[in-house]
């Protein structure tokens, strides 16, 4: 299964919604964050939680991460 999280839809900080949606996520599903730009500062939370992501621009100003548990 995925889910996802369009983080250009959310008015504050996205960060405290990406960590709930990861929290949520089981072994067998992924989740597809959508962002306005390629965040990168993300990447080294996600490798230290134990998550593998590949990232796609999709757009000149969208970004697509699909981000699973290893």
């Amino acid at each position: 299964m995925t889910r996802t999280l369009d983080t250009r839809d959310i008015d504050s900080e996205p960060f405290g919604a990406i960590t709930a949606a990861l929290g949520d996520l089981g072994d067998d599903e992924a989740l597809v964050l959508v962002n306005s730009f390629e965040p990168e500062p993300l990447y080294a939370v996600l490798d230290a939680r134990g998550f593998d992501h590949e990232t796609e621009r999709v757009a000149r100003d969208e970004w697509r991460v699909e981000i699973r548990r290893r």
